[in-house]
């Protein structure tokens, strides 16, 4: 194949590539690994040969990045504390575009952990990206019938496990700039106000930075938890709004130092998720702006 060629036609579907692995690995510097080693299987194909350069695309992205899932399997079973998916700096148009907002929030990239990886594969492929089941089939190896019953499969569990409900981009700026103030006043009365009573708080340090090793559940806890920890020691922290995953969330820095990012999953108006990572190696994607797209 001409390299011209070939650059061009990856180029062309690079951002919808990144989503892809992205959404199957939850990690950002993975997303980019599995890229960089698709560029170099496409690169050796015959173009005269390809009749779909997108649907053979997803499929060497595909292939890769289910072998790099059993990578990550090990990597987490020796995980300290919780695991999050690494966070995306995103642009204003992910959040305008409200399914692939929801399919990169952190609420559902949790569900997706669920999953085995072929079931997270044709989900993604399936319900995200509307790839037809005789391409997915020929990505991951699997007959058309099996891929039917796979992704049947993954869509009731994903479906009894995602969000309850949606909201705007408004209500949830509005819901985060109430916490951010309740938090910034230390009144716990305002932070329960705005807090789901099944309120989840998980924080992600990686075992290199301070953070909860288990998920907190509850408002009455995570309040204290913000409250006694967090806002009684605001001194040198500075918070700054950001898009995250294609929502609203918090930037913290400390002393000058980026310290990490808060996610947060916005139900009935209140906070009902909030997902703390620190681990510096997670952090790659609030850099820059990631680009995301689903075509």
């Amino acid at each position: 194949m001409s390299t011209d060629l070939a650059t061009a036609a990856f180029v062309a579907h690079r951002n919808l590539l990144f989503t892809v692995a992205y959404e199957m690995l939850g990690s950002a510097a993975d997303a980019e690994d599995v890229l960089q080693e698709a560029w170099l299987r496409w690169a050796r194909v015959d173009l005269a040969q390809v009749r779909d350069q997108r649907a053979y695309l997803v499929r060497i992205v595909t292939r890769q990045s289910l072998n790099r899932l059993r990578t990550l399997a090990r990597r987490k079973e020796s995980y300290v504390g919780a695991w999050l998916p690494e966070p995306l700096l995103t642009t204003p148009d992910v959040a305008e575009n409200a399914e692939l907002a929801e399919s990169v929030s952190m609420a559902l990239m949790l569900v997706l952990e669920t999953l085995s990886p072929t079931e997270r594969a044709v989900f993604v492929l399936r319900e995200v990206f509307d790839v037809g089941y005789d391409e997915i089939a020929a990505a991951v190896e699997k007959t058309p019938a099996a891929v039917r019953q796979i992704a049947h499969r993954a869509r009731q569990h994903v479906e009894a496990r995602r969000p309850r409900a949606t909201v705007s981009a408004r209500e949830a700026r509005a819901a985060l700039e109430s916490f951010q103030a309740a938090v910034m006043a230390g009144d716990p009365q305002r932070l329960l106000d705005v807090l789901a009573p099944d309120v989840v708080y998980m924080a992600d340090g990686g075992g290199v930075k301070r953070a909860a090793l288990r998920p907190i559940i509850g408002a009455e806890k995570v309040a204290r938890l913000l409250i006694g920890g967090i806002a009684t020691s605001m001194a040198g922290v500075v918070v700054r709004p950001v898009m995250v995953n294609g929502g609203p969330a918090l930037a913290i820095d400390v002393d000058g130092e980026f310290d990490g990012v808060i996610a947060f999953t916005v139900e009935n108006a209140r906070i009902a998720g909030m997902y703390y990572v620190r681990n510096p190696a997670k952090l790659s994607g609030v850099e820059a702006e990631v680009a995301l797209a689903v075509r």
